[in-house]
């Protein structure tokens, strides 16, 4: 049997876990996904497959805010996860399903949740 590679065992993970989750306009999906030198996050509704909210921290994001005890890109993905409860809120959405897309929950994608949860969205 071939060894599956990280990537691919977080696909799989990914697959798992997505067919028990779904997005709707009330509860939309957050969606994140990481590479080594950044980060983006969607709000998708699965019902209409439309994104209403997206977020990448290349673009959208304000190194010079509080961020506690963080530092680098956990500080830059907990600003990731303030940035879009902001948008959230202005798109009058307030609880959300968190999809981790297979990655861990540590480090940078638990500093996007605990961003998201400061923000005030609620999952």
């Amino acid at each position: 049997m071939k060894k599956l590679t990280k990537e691919e065992q977080r696909k799989r993970r990914r697959v798992r876990s997505r067919a028990r989750m779904s997005g709707t306009a009330q509860c939309p999906r957050l969606s994140v996904h990481r590479t080594l030198t950044g980060m983006s996050a969607q709000l998708i509704n699965d019902a209409d497959s439309k994104t209403v909210v997206s977020v990448n921290s290349k673009k959208d994001i304000d190194a010079k805010a509080d961020v506690g005890e963080r530092k680098g890109k956990v500080a830059v993905s907990y600003l990731l996860g303030k940035k879009i409860a902001e948008k959230a809120k202005e798109a009058n959405v307030s609880k959300i399903v968190f999809d981790r897309s297979g990655y861990a929950y540590q480090g940078r994608v638990q500093a996007l949740a605990d961003g998201a949860r400061e923000g005030g969205l609620q999952f």
